[in-house]
């Protein structure tokens, strides 16, 4: 729930995120394209008081990218996977391996394969 990217929710609830840092120096990590990247996002993400109505608030607001409430979004989605580019290795990388963070319930219905 970066600080600079969402208006729309209370401040209350963003004084509470574990990505407001106050100086949106974590925008990198929860835009980017490198696995590393976003299991450094999806694991602070895990660890927030407030993931619940960030990963809402992305889905209400169609969220084209990025990681939201411990998901990858594309296309206002909610990614279930997401691997490297070319030809998958024969053993995986560790560094590959995603934090699984469950989709409540409620909210599957926005889940979309990669």
């Amino acid at each position: 729930m970066l600080a600079e990217a969402i208006d729309d929710i209370s401040p209350a609830v963003r004084a509470n995120a574990a990505c407001n840092d106050l100086q949106g120096s974590l925008t990198g990590v929860f835009f980017s394209e490198e696995l590393q990247d976003i299991a450094a996002a999806k694991a602070l993400c895990a660890t927030c008081p407030v993931i619940l109505d960030c990963l809402e608030g992305a889905i209400d607001r169609h969220e084209p990218w990025g990681v939201w409430g411990g998901q990858m979004f594309l296309n206002g989605k909610i990614l279930a996977t997401k691997r490297r580019r070319g030809r998958p290795p024969k053993t995986p990388r560790p560094e590959d391996q995603l934090p699984d963070i469950p989709v409540p319930v409620h909210l599957q219905g926005y889940l979309r394969s990669a």
